[in-house]
């Protein structure tokens, strides 16, 4: 990137994150941490009990970059077609007609993911992975930018099925909104009105496109690349883990690191972009073992752990 470029993404994208946490107040860094998802064409697992903010996020964001928000609602009756589409054949014309499904949106909030079947789950693979849609042999591609922003209730789990670790490692990262703090909830209870319905968009879905290519040319020193090859070899070989990170996430950190440096006004990634990420992105991709699970472990602790025990190497900035 340019010096010019660099300036103008750092500042778009805190503009992007100003008016999106004007529907969500007091979540800046949760606000920051999917965007970076987003300009790296991810998508992001969201943890959290109800009446959290989610859906409005969802619409926030999607408002933001002037594009389409679609919500589906997970159930156990939930069929595959009623997520991607289907084809239906039409009499007047004698020809079939693909009918797209509420995937096709800029936007997609799948609430409460683990209610549906696992074949419902399955779906989503395909098209979270290579934004297509294949249905009756013909692919449909769902457009740039294309966020899956899907959402998990870490306490009632009856009627759940557990989502299974080929889809985990799909999501870019993991994070949560939690509640808000108690002067943010006292400003949200004051106006007890839709704050997404006044955002004004800040840029085109066209602009998203150009800033996620733009971050793709972020330098990364080959110092950093093997600093998270070691960070992946660690959760692997620790002791308290029966699978550790894959490559495709350490693929994913490299990826958001890109973003997060632009994003920070540089054109090159530091060690530190990793191990602010690192959470976010590796501790659900992790299995524990039976033993560890049993004792109470959890995998952000084993990361944490990896973050601390691992030596980023030393570079010169600039």
């Amino acid at each position: 990137m340019t010096p010019e470029q660099t300036t103008w993404f750092a500042e778009t994208f805190d503009a992007l994150v100003a008016n999106v946490g004007q529907a969500l107040l007091g979540k800046e860094e949760t606000v920051r941490l999917v965007l970076i998802a987003m300009l790296a064409d991810g998508h992001v697992l969201l943890e959290d009990a109800p009446g959290t903010g989610k859906t409005s996020l969802a619409k926030a964001i999607s408002a933001t970059v002037q594009g389409s928000h679609h919500r589906i609602q997970f159930t156990p009756d939930l069929l595959p077609s009623d997520v991607t589409g289907v084809t239906i054949y039409d009499q007047s014309s004698q020809r079939f007609e693909f009918h797209p499904g509420p995937i096709f949106a800029s936007v997609v909030l799948a609430d409460e993911i683990n209610r549906a079947s696992p074949k419902t789950q399955a779906a989503l693979l395909e098209v979270m992975e290579e934004a297509n849609v294949t249905v009756d042999g013909v692919t449909h591609p769902v457009g740039r930018p294309f966020m899956v922003i899907a959402t998990q209730n870490p306490i009632e789990q009856a009627g759940t099925y557990r989502l299974p670790e080929a889809q985990l490692d799909r999501f870019l990262l993991k994070t949560s909104l939690g509640y808000p703090d108690r002067a943010s909830s006292v400003e949200i209870l004051a106006g007890l009105k839709d704050r997404t319905a006044a955002l004004r968009p800040r840029i085109t879905t066209q602009a998203v496109g150009t800033m996620a290519d733009l971050a793709l040319t972020v330098h990364v020193d080959e110092a950093v690349l093997d600093y998270v090859a070691r960070l992946l070899e660690a959760t692997r070989d620790d002791a308290q883990t029966s699978l550790g990170a894959s490559i495709r996430g350490g693929l994913a950190l490299v990826r958001c690191a890109k973003v997060a440096a632009a994003a920070d006004g540089r054109d090159y990634v530091l060690p530190d972009d990793i191990k602010v990420l690192g959470q976010a992105v590796l501790a659900h991709r992790l299995v524990l073992d039976s033993e560890a699970e049993f004792a109470g472990v959890t995998a952000t602790e084993v990361v944490a752990r990896v973050l601390d025990q691992v030596a980023p190497p030393a570079l010169r900035q600039g």
